[in-house]
């Protein structure tokens, strides 16, 4: 069979790359801030090493945007069945994309925790509706679900080691 632009599964190859494009941006406020800011911060020593980020999320992304897919040619497009789901989808990638800039870009520990915090509801929800329309697409969620388990508990962990004193002095100091 001779691959031509017309024997491409577009919609396929969109799905699949879409969800990287926000890794991509992101990469931009890592790398900007990865060695003057985050080295600085106390980290759990049980944290994955840095190399591995940059594998896991790719496929973690293609492997989320060929969920959207799947959902997407089963469950009738965006007026079928799907809506809903990928309604769901396209929230849950809205946070995950604002997270980097949100903890590495303002450098807000807690507004990173706040973030990721919506966005493993909205992954769990997303899962579950995929897995209504195609018992593949939601499985193909569960390696993110526990990536984002990992990835929930460092952000906690950073949270209390380096922002949680400040934040209950902030607190308990007198109002002006």
């Amino acid at each position: 069979m001779e691959l031509t632009m017309d024997s491409v599964n577009w919609p396929l190859v969109g799905a699949t790359i879409l969800p990287n494009v926000g890794g991509w941006v992101g990469s931009i406020y890592v790398k900007k801030n990865y060695l003057d800011w985050y080295e600085s911060l106390k980290r759990p020593n049980w944290r994955p090493p840095n190399y591995a980020f940059p594998p896991v999320w790719t496929t973690l992304y293609s492997s989320m945007g060929y969920a959207s897919y799947l959902v997407w040619k089963d469950g009738g497009g965006f007026d079928g069945s799907a809506r809903l789901p990928l309604t769901f989808f396209a929230g849950q990638l809205a946070l995950n994309w604002a997270w980097t800039p949100i903890f590495f870009g303002a450098k807000n520990i807690k507004g990173g925790l706040i973030d990721i915090i919506l966005l493993d509801s909205a992954v769990l929800g997303t899962a579950f509706l995929f897995f209504k329309v195609n018992k593949t697409a939601g499985c193909l969620l569960l390696p993110y679900i526990a990536w984002l388990g990992l990835a929930s508990a460092l952000n906690y962990v950073i949270y209390r080691d380096n922002c949680a004193v400040t934040d209950k002095k902030e607190e308990q100091a007198p109002k002006k």
